[in-house]
């Protein structure tokens, strides 16, 4: 799980909460095949491309895949190279892409070819990059504080394409107690796209397993009701019935910023592990526990945590003692 722990904070706020990266701190993950990540990513750019690759009319992401893919083959030579005519090769996958035409190695995962194949070639190089790392993509102006370009395969329950082209505070408007991040969505734009390095975490507890979280294609499953137990046992017994169907979803997001060109690459990668085995020890229970118990009304709304709460908050308070 790609995910540092100390962004469990409380009382929870909504809020920017970036930070500078180390020095040598890397922003991409190179998928192997088999990977989760690589597989939801082949099945939505299989199925829905159009809902994951998206650009604002007239907008010119070359120079930002440019610096993306400068970056991957820096950051990681074994997994992504660039070569003397410009081709780009997918190292673990098998597969490259030169002037516009995809080549296989030997051996190579036949439906990587057929995925990218079938995307249009303006396409093509967004689509590789998104197979080859577990982040998807989007690229942050400065200067307009807009996104006018994504590569977005593993949403987290919000619509990519009801995004692009949209000022930053436009995009977070629908977030619960989002007065932080939309008072300083401007000022974010420029820090984001300057000279340093940024990165930040989100997370919240969710009933759903998969990376995938569109909202057009995330299944219906609701919470079991509440059994309103009588005795302490069955309150426990109950609240250990949530905490198994639970997952604790994770995103760490960094920023390759363009300096010269005032925009960013905005990196997101989403983890999903079962609650019961993301939470590793007594002290990580009571940072969750507060938390938690610290959302206001509107955030537990937002977060479809409303008929759980309770239950998670009892489940949690038995591992700050286990």
């Amino acid at each position: 799980m790609s995910f540092d722990f100390s962004a469990v904070q409380s009382p929870f706020r909504m809020q920017p909460g970036l930070r500078k990266l180390q020095a040598g701190a890397r922003q991409l993950t190179p998928n192997r095949l088999g990977d989760r990540a690589l597989r939801e990513k082949l099945a939505v750019l299989f199925n829905h491309s159009t809902l994951a690759l998206l650009s604002a009319p007239g907008f010119d992401a070359a120079p930002a895949l440019r610096a993306l893919c400068a970056h991957a083959a820096y950051e990681h030579p074994d997994a992504f190279a660039i070569d003397s005519r410009g081709g780009v090769h997918a190292r673990r996958l098998g597969w490259s892409l030169s002037g516009g035409e995809l080549r296989q190695t030997e051996n190579a995962p036949a439906e990587i070819g057929a995925c990218l194949s079938a995307l249009p070639p303006s396409w093509r190089l967004a689509g590789l990059l998104s197979l080859t790392f577990a982040e998807d993509f989007a690229v942050i102006d400065g200067t307009t504080a807009h996104i006018p370009w994504m590569a977005v395969c593993l949403p987290s329950n919000w619509a990519p394409e009801t995004k692009v082209g949209r000022h930053f505070a436009e995009v977070h408007a629908p977030v619960a107690d989002n007065h932080m991040l939309v008072t300083a969505s401007a000022h974010l734009a420029r820090l984001v796209t300057g000279v340093e390095r940024w990165e930040r975490y989100v997370w919240t507890i969710t009933r759903h397993p998969r990376l995938h979280a569109h909202p057009a294609q995330v299944d219906s499953a609701d919470w079991p009701a509440d059994t309103h137990a009588n005795t302490n046992a069955d309150a426990r017994a109950d609240a250990q019935q949530i905490a198994a169907l639970s997952y604790f979803r994770t995103e760490r997001q960094t920023f390759i910023p363009v300096p010269d060109l005032r925009i960013a690459m905005f990196t997101i990668h989403v983890d999903v592990t079962p609650l019961t085995r993301a939470v590793a020890d007594a002290g990580q229970a009571r940072q969750l526990h507060d938390a938690v118990a610290s959302m206001n009304a509107a955030v537990l709304a937002y977060r479809g945590l409303v008929p759980v709460r309770d239950r998670l908050l009892t489940w949690l308070a038995t591992q700050t003692t286990a």
